[in-house]
């Protein structure tokens, strides 16, 4: 978005510049502006610069695909619901890139209760997913997004983590314009430094962990391409 905004400022310079004073494309003005979907301050300033030929349709395109190579995943952060997130989307998501996975049953697993998400070749696998976003700030998770390259300080929480329950741990974390996996062991996990057993009050063997810009480099080991998180998973399932 900051990139956008940026972009957008030069040719809005531009229009002042050529038509001074005739429109108010100014800061104040366009937070003010009232918007319904797909009618907001971007289309607004751009249908400006277009219809006064600051901006042809080429450049138009250029910053058109510039921004959705940078945000080809903010449509993940319009999901609001934590459960439609972190399961739905994740679980169909891994079971795309990884088939392999199996849902978990009692004819796989007899002991199997729900305690866990998906089973390969009697390894037990956990999913749990995260997002980037701006530790300050009550905007919506829009607005909070962030790149991988951004310098704010960021909050990813990995929650209702129960070593005892399964063998590897599979963490996703999605950024505007990417997504990173972690393949862990519950062992791993269980005796990291950053993870914080009692995330309940009664809930024994249950905890939390969070990544944040501070410590990301120390998981650096556990990150793992999307075509080889089967094999880590076996090698560390085993």
């Amino acid at each position: 978005m900051e990139n956008l905004l940026e972009e957008l400022e030069v040719y809005i310079s531009a229009l002042n510049e050529s038509q001074p004073g005739k429109y108010d494309l100014t800061d104040e003005f366009l937070e003010n502006l009232y918007s319904v979907f797909p009618f907001n301050r971007f289309e607004y300033v751009i249908s400006h610069l277009i219809a006064n030929h600051i901006l042809d349709l080429e450049q138009y395109y250029e910053i058109r695909c510039s921004y959705l190579e940078r945000n080809k995943y903010l449509y993940i952060f319009e999901i609001t619901a934590p459960r439609t997130f972190g399961e739905t989307w994740a679980h169909r998501h891994l079971n795309e890139l990884i088939p392999e996975l199996k849902r978990p049953t009692k004819k796989t697993d007899p002991s199997y209760s729900g305690q866990y998400d998906f089973w390969y070749d009697g390894i037990r696998i956990e999913i749990k997913a995260s997002r980037a976003v701006k530790r300050q700030g009550g905007d919506s998770l829009i607005m909070k997004a962030l790149s991988t390259d951004s310098l704010e300080g960021f909050d990813m929480n990995f929650q209702q983590l129960k070593p005892r329950c399964c063998d590897i741990f599979l963490w996703v974390g999605v950024w505007r314009d990417a997504i990173r996996y972690w393949v862990l062991s519950s062992e791993e996990v269980k005796t990291n430094q950053y993870y914080s057993d009692g995330q309940h009050r009664g809930n024994i063997g249950e905890g939390q962990l969070w990544i944040t810009e501070k410590n990301i480099v120390d998981f650096t080991y556990a990150l793992v391409h999307p075509r080889d998180l089967l094999i880590k998973i076996i090698e560390k399932g085993r």
